[in-house]
């Protein structure tokens, strides 16, 4: 089969088509056909090495990129029950997803419904599931509340925008440009804040009369940490999910303290995807928003298979509104 395989760390010209092994299922494995291949920042910085001592995310060249994707099921392994060939499904978080064929634990699939496309569908696991996971889960967002979230124009931004106001939550969100900002008011942003023009921390205090909001989402990093800790209100909580322009080093204890006693917490979304009920849960809540027409999904750009290092070069750039994706299928 084709595949992107990486061999050693480094830039977008690490990335590969080579032809590779189908693999085949083992116990509880079931090996997928894919459509459409996901690009997200978790494949950034598994390419660079930035996960390469990671635990959660484990990872060593030679390996095939990407973790998340969506096709048909062509064949189950030993122990495998309540799927069969030609079944639709998508995953997230399963390296390999860069290529025609990809091995995946069947607990870790989600069926997708037959009114829903294929790329919905994977735009809905490791995005859709992310912002779930954010809102649901991690910082329970309601009526009342306030939050800020950076880049939200972007794959994760955009959907974590939407769930943010179906949960009745007023939303300040930071984007590149005024194109991204009608974007992101098409998606129900109460706020949009211009962060190249201006400064987006003393916009939301201001906005806020000084208060600040409950929970700040922040998947840019190292260039917008400590704005984002000046934005949370007293015992307010600061997410910092991602590193778009580079992964946060450190953040001191006393500095915490000093914004208001804030809670801060950097998290892995496999911890909040440990089982098969709580992924299908997340899941089923996506297609059910798209499907009920409460939430718009953005398909950004296409690439084919061969073209992933474009893509990556394409998202580093910070020019995506919406997701990104692989054709893995002609």
């Amino acid at each position: 089969m084709k595949a992107i395989h990486v061999t050693r760390y480094g830039g977008p010209e690490v990335l590969a088509l080579e032809n590779v092994r189908v693999p085949q299922p083992g116990d509880g494995e079931v090996l997928i056909a894919l459509e459409f291949a996901g690009v997200n920042f978790i494949d950034v910085y598994t390419r660079r090495g930035d996960y390469a001592k990671s635990n959660t995310y484990a990872n060593k060249p030679p390996f095939t990129l990407g973790r998340e994707g969506g096709g048909t099921v062509a064949k189950t392994g030993p122990g495998v029950e309540g799927l069969k060939e030609g079944d639709r499904v998508a995953y997230c978080l399963v390296l390999g997803g860069y290529a025609e064929y990809a091995l995946v634990p069947a607990w870790r699939l989600v069926r997708v419904p037959d009114d829903v496309d294929m790329k919905t569908a994977v735009t809905l696991m490791l995005q859709g599931c992310t912002a779930h996971y954010l809102s649901h889960s991690l910082f329970q967002l309601g009526k009342g509340q306030s939050c800020l979230i950076h880049a939200a124009s972007g794959g994760v931004g955009q959907l974590l925008l939407q769930l943010a106001k179906i949960r009745g939550a007023e939303v300040f969100a930071t984007v590149g440009s005024e194109d991204k900002a009608e974007f992101a008011r098409e998606r129900g942003a109460d706020h949009t804040i211009l962060y190249k023009q201006q400064d987006f921390a003393q916009v939301v205090m201001e906005l806020s009369d000084g208060e600040g909001v409950d929970v700040v989402y922040d998947a840019v990093g190292r260039s917008t940490i400590e704005g984002s800790m000046r934005c949370v209100k007293r015992r307010g909580t600061l997410v910092n999910f991602g590193g778009a322009s580079g992964l946060v080093e450190s953040i001191e204890p006393l500095a915490l303290a000093e914004a208001g006693s804030i809670f801060f917490t950097r998290p892995h979304m496999a911890d909040y995807m440990r089982h098969a009920d709580e992924i299908r849960w997340r899941g089923s809540e996506m297609f059910d928003h798209v499907l009920n027409d409460r939430l718009k999904v953005h398909i950004d750009r296409e690439y084919p298979l061969a073209d992933a290092a474009e893509a990556h070069r394409y998202l580093e750039a910070g020019r995506t509104s919406g997701k990104l994706l692989l054709q893995v299928c002609t």
